[in-house]
């Protein structure tokens, strides 16, 4: 059963599959911008917009993977058990601040993601 923990899970499972759901969008908008890129053989430096819809994919996965929303840790809500959408209020203001962190941390490897990908990208020879 889930429950919330501070700075370790902040969603259940209605909430986790809404993040894959996102992390599916973002995967399927970069496949489609890299097509594009063959299709017009795009310049490398254009080819940096696809950090967008990578670090979308990753933000998505990462926060179904940790069982952790980063926008609800930055807002100090959770929601565990309740229908999408709908959130719980994080009183104390110590597990707000773990939650914080964890936000923080994914939203690091997410930018990080994107930047590799985005890297790849820019010098693959297209």
């Amino acid at each position: 059963m889930a429950k919330y923990i501070p700075g370790v899970c902040n969603i259940g499972p209605v909430e986790i599959a809404r993040r894959k759901s996102a992390g599916w969008v973002g995967v399927v908008i970069s496949i489609g911008f890299f097509l594009l890129f063959i299709l017009f053989r795009t310049p490398s430096i254009y080819r940096l917009i696809i950090f967008f819809p990578a670090s979308l994919a990753a933000t998505g996965f990462l926060q179904a993977y940790y069982h952790f929303c980063a926008g609800f840790g930055m807002k100090g809500v959770y929601n565990v058990l309740k229908p999408a959408g709908e959130t719980e209020t994080v009183d104390q203001e110590a597990f707000r601040k773990k939650d914080r962190q964890k936000a923080l941390q994914i939203m690091r490897y997410s930018i990080l993601i994107g930047l590799v990908f985005a890297a790849i990208i820019f010098f693959l020879p297209l």
